[in-house]
């Protein structure tokens, strides 16, 4: 019975062909039949040589489906190759797995918008154990509106990925499909069948204060909190922390939005985080980046480089099956912007899965699910790992 394979290599010379050939002999040995999936991440230095570094790899590899972008960072391994030369190079074998791949664009239209791009073969039912990897071109591809058409018509289907990074204009960063390099849409891919796969999902805050019900909101204003004005409350939260924990709040706050109702005790990793990015004194109220509605329950939360190491670690450590291969989609604001040591996030998959081939970049925007719904997240670290 023919088995996964999967293997990774990584260039960090800005003179990338004598290294990128070295590695397409090695990887070449070890799938002897075919590549069936190859991911491919380059640093902003690789921008305008992206294309060539993409007829490369399908001269020299042929996949069957072959996906990637820009990163401002890039993780290879258990590495995260910051503000250097990177090309992140990810195979897999995968010879009982229905792969389809395509390049999605979004149309407004009278109606609102529509997606273009997808292919025949998913007009119809998908497996249950399907997934969808996506990198997308942060200036033009609504990720979240595409997030939200698959929840009415694909729910429960996983869809991992993260925004292109790397530069900060419209029509700069890139995104890779087949043999075609684009300055605009999502580079997809979507997995049916033949490998289990999980998703991590870690938002790096942790919960202050007590849970209250939104009983005011407006747009993206929460007014009211347990019938009170918001902005009394989070003074009053933010009066009776410790000085740590104000000083924390000093440099940013967020909202945590219970994902469900029904449980009695939450934790780390039972919220959906959202920034807040303001107040307003006349309404008093907190504004989030984010429609919230009345009825709802939420808590407020800080983000540090203690937190966000603890959840992660407590995430991963959670893993119990024999991981293979794993994809890592971590924010440009984490790295060394976040924690006090290098490669973190990097290594701690390394540390809990094991030396297993990793590629990923720093992301202007990371998706995965929370909850069984699917998000486009800010400062997270999102990852699919692949079962052995």
């Amino acid at each position: 019975m023919p088995q996964n394979k999967f293997a990774s290599a990584v260039v960090t010379t800005t003179d990338w062909r004598p290294s990128l050939e070295k590695s397409c002999q090695d990887l070449k040995l070890r799938f002897k039949d075919r590549v069936d999936l190859l991911v491919v991440f380059v640093s902003n230095h690789f921008q305008s040589q992206l294309e060539e570094i993409t007829e490369y790899l399908q001269k020299h590899l042929s996949p069957q489906h072959l996906m990637g972008g820009t990163g401002e960072s890039i993780v290879a391994d258990a590495i995260e190759i910051e503000a250097s030369p990177a090309i992140s190079i990810w195979c897999a074998a995968l010879p009982d797995t229905q792969i389809n791949s395509m390049r999605l664009t979004f149309e407004r239209t009278p109606d609102g918008g529509t997606f273009i791009g997808w292919p025949d073969a998913l007009s119809t039912s998908w497996q249950e154990d399907s997934v969808m990897l996506l990198v997308g071109e942060p200036f033009s591809f609504p990720a979240d509106g595409l997030l939200s058409r698959l929840q009415e018509d694909r729910p429960g289907i996983p869809v991992v990925g993260g925004m292109a990074s790397g530069f900060h204009a419209p029509g700069e960063n890139r995104i890779v499909i087949g043999t075609d390099v684009y300055n605009n849409g999502a580079a997809v891919v979507v997995l049916q069948g033949g490998v289990k796969t999980r998703t991590i999902v870690s938002q790096g805050c942790r919960p202050i204060g007590e849970r209250f019900v939104i009983t005011a909101a407006e747009g993206n204003m929460i007014t009211g909190l347990g019938g009170k004005p918001a902005l009394e409350v989070l003074k009053k939260l933010y009066e009776e922390l410790p000085t740590t924990e104000q000083v924390a709040m000093q440099n940013g706050f967020h909202v945590g939005q219970v994902v469900s109702e029904y449980q009695d005790e939450y934790q780390m990793g039972d919220f959906l985080i959202r920034n807040v990015v303001g107040v307003d004194p006349d309404q008093k109220a907190v504004v989030v980046a984010d429609y919230l509605r009345v009825g709802q329950t939420v808590q407020f939360h800080i983000r540090d480089h203690e937190s966000a190491s603890l959840e992660l670690n407590q995430l991963l450590s959670q893993v119990e099956t024999p991981c293979a291969a794993a994809l890592l989609f971590t924010c440009n604001g984490r790295g060394t912007r976040l924690f006090e040591v290098e490669s973190h996030d990097a290594a701690a998959v390394s540390q809990h899965l094991g030396s297993i081939p990793v590629a990923g970049i720093f992301a202007q925007g990371e998706l995965g699910p929370v909850g069984g719904k699917n998000f486009l997240h800010g400062f997270t670290a999102s990852i699919i790992t692949f079962e052995s």
